[in-house]
């Protein structure tokens, strides 16, 4: 079958089946799964309503595959993800949440040669926590940044600053931030082997 632009309609009827209308069979989460792997768009609708139901078969997915035992989502994660329903900075998630993926997305096939060539040394895996625990600190500046109070009870560096220097605490984390980025970004280039 001919790939094309449009993403494959998977139709969902009420008693939890899922069918394929572009291969015309009936498929499991696991084939979804598979799916999304092999980079194939699709979007599941219910059938009776025809409501676009990809978001909760997605989250579903992750659901059984963690269930499986493959824990990718620290449980840190979980909460930290959790605390943002219904606060005021549940909007901006999503959109942070989508970048870092795709920039790690970007990134990953670099990271995949410099762990394949230093494998089973400590520098690779120095070099691995190294980076997730800059983006760490990245992520928790970025939040206290947009937190001017201390949102979440964490007295964030911005909420310590004496009235009248809020801007100026905003504009240096924004800069180390920045820097940071920079630094990280000069790291992999250094570690990716040239072409």
């Amino acid at each position: 079958m001919a790939k094309t632009d449009e993403p494959t309609i998977i139709k969902k009827y009420a008693n939890r089946r899922l069918y394929n209308t572009g291969t015309s069979t009936y498929v499991t989460l696991e084939d979804l799964a598979g799916m999304v792997k092999s980079s194939e768009d699709f979007v599941v609708y219910d059938a009776k309503s025809g409501e676009d139901i990809t978001h909760s078969v997605l989250t579903q997915i992750i659901f059984e595959q963690e269930n499986k035992g493959q824990n990718l989502l620290p449980i840190t994660f979980l909460r930290q993800v959790i605390r943002f329903y219904g606060d005021s900075m549940q909007a901006l998630l999503p959109s942070y949440l989508e970048h870092s993926m795709g920039q790690f997305s970007r990134e990953q096939e670099k990271l995949r040669q410099q762990i394949g060539q230093a494998f089973g040394t400590p520098v690779a895996f120095d070099a691995m926590d190294e980076t997730i625990r800059r983006n760490t600190e990245i992520f928790e500046k970025a939040f206290r940044m947009f937190m001017p109070f201390g949102a979440g009870g964490d007295g964030g560096e911005v909420a310590r600053t004496e009235p009248g220097k809020t801007e100026k605490a905003r504009s240096d984390d924004l800069d180390a931030l920045k820097k940071q980025l920079e630094a990280m970004q000069r790291r992999l280039d250094q570690l990716a082997p040239e072409k």
